[in-house]
């Protein structure tokens, strides 16, 4: 059994080396510790799991009980990919896991799926819990920086420190939310030992938009509610939140995939809005048509259209001469208005990222093909997903995947190990 470097603050034996401690990686210290493997979880930050607890703050959104078939297809071109590590760890199991470490789960109205407790910190706590029953050893302030003949390298607060595996799991993250840990910086130390990799892109994120002064000091803050979307992501009601650089929210970051990938192809796109989805473009041109000339503008999309506040200053920013326009006009721009976006806001504020290792870079146990005993799980990989739950079910079941690819490989390693033994003179 190899042995962290002498002298380091680990200095235990290391069988399996997981760098990386948020939800894949802890998911696959679960499979492996259970399974009797000695596992040791590096993690640069102080704590584990910071990311997850951050998220939790608000709500802490497991997964989604949207039928499985659907639910699999939100991860788009790559779940053909995913498929098998999300058919062994469905969303049903992601329940059930959490039930069993006491965070009994709710379904909202919407259909995604919560603890009771909303909070992530009492399922957090559950889980280091049973980690460290299952003998699981945990290292903080250990930042990977590298690999040194055959030895993972890491930066501590003592210095730099080597460890040697039987095998290895990287569960970096992409690069949102770098605060938390996963700033990407994993993309140059693999690139350069001949791993491919898509580049790293902003997802579930906000847009900036050319906003004027005036606009942007007038509703910087404001939630646009009640407003149905549309992109090449689909119609999707809900709303989202004026920012001073542009738009953000739920809604938002259910097109930003769709606004992003437009932007990089077509070097422009657009949100098309519905302000008033529950009037028919021709009742409203009707209603406008009816009301006196002297009525005001504001009053007469209000009485019209019940637009009024952020609604009726969209418009007058995005149409400056609206106010001109003929009924059946202004009532076509309500319901289809066009908002121009100039590019997604920097990755570091997204709430995940795309891009990642490619697929034909990895093998089916989640193992480097370039780097043989190293494996790779989570948002390091090239697949990206909307919110929902299905981030944090895809991390869960890539890091199961990849814990069993692990074991397997171990399992293999001892066995061809014994029968060399036995074939010895």
């Amino acid at each position: 059994m190899t042995r962290v470097a002498e002298g380091s603050s680990a200095a235990q034996t290391a069988g399996v080396a997981i760098v990386g401690g948020g939800p894949a990686g802890l998911a696959a210290a679960e499979v492996l510790a259970a399974g009797g493997h000695q596992v040791h979880v590096f993690d640069a930050m102080p704590s584990f799991g910071r990311k997850v607890l951050l998220a939790g703050k608000t709500g802490l959104n497991l997964t989604h009980s949207e039928p499985y078939e659907t639910f699999v297809s939100r991860y788009g071109a790559a779940a053909s990919h995913l498929c098998k590590a999300l058919d062994a760890f469905t969303p049903q199991d992601v329940i059930a896991w959490a039930d069993e470490l006491g965070s009994e789960c709710f379904t909202g109205s919407s259909g995604r799926v919560f603890p009771r407790a909303m909070k992530a910190s009492p399922l957090m706590r559950a889980w280091l819990g049973r980690l460290s029953n299952l003998g699981v050893q945990f290292h903080t302030r250990h930042r990977w920086t590298g690999f040194s003949d055959g030895k993972l390298r890491f930066e501590t607060s003592g210095g730099e420190i080597f460890v040697s595996f039987d095998a290895c799991l990287l569960a970096l993250g992409g690069a949102s939310w770098s605060r938390m840990g996963s700033d990407g910086a994993w993309t140059a130390i693999l690139g350069s030992a001949g791993v491919e990799i898509a580049p790293l892109r902003p997802a579930n994120c906000g847009f900036d938009v050319a906003w004027s002064e005036s606009f942007r000091d007038r509703f910087a803050g404001a939630p646009l509610k009640s407003v149905t979307a549309t992109s090449a992501a689909g119609s999707v009601p809900g709303e989202f939140v004026i920012s001073r650089h542009g738009i953000e929210g739920s809604l938002v970051y259910a097109h930003s995939a769709a606004l992003r990938d437009a932007l990089e192809h077509q070097g422009s796109a657009a949100l098309v809005l519905d302000l008033a989805p529950g009037r028919t473009e021709t009742r409203i041109a009707g209603d406008l048509s009816r009301l006196p000339a002297k009525v005001s503008f504001s009053n007469r999309l209000r009485k019209a259209a019940g637009i009024e506040g952020v609604k009726g200053g969209l418009l007058r920013e995005l149409v400056p001469d609206i106010s001109s326009q003929p009924p059946q006009k202004i009532a076509g721009f309500i319901k289809a208005l066009r908002l121009p976006v100039a590019r997604p806001r920097p990755i570091a504020e997204a709430i995940s990222s795309a891009g990642g290792i490619r697929w034909d870079e990895i093998d089916d146990g989640y193992m480097l093909k370039a780097l043989p005993g190293i494996f790779v799980a989570g948002e390091m990989i090239d697949w990206e997903a909307p919110t929902g739950g299905y981030l944090l079910t895809a991390c869960l079941a890539t890091g199961r995947a990849a814990g069993e690819g692990i074991a397997a490989r171990l399992t293999a390693a001892r066995a061809e190990a014994r029968s060399s033994a036995s074939r010895a003179p």
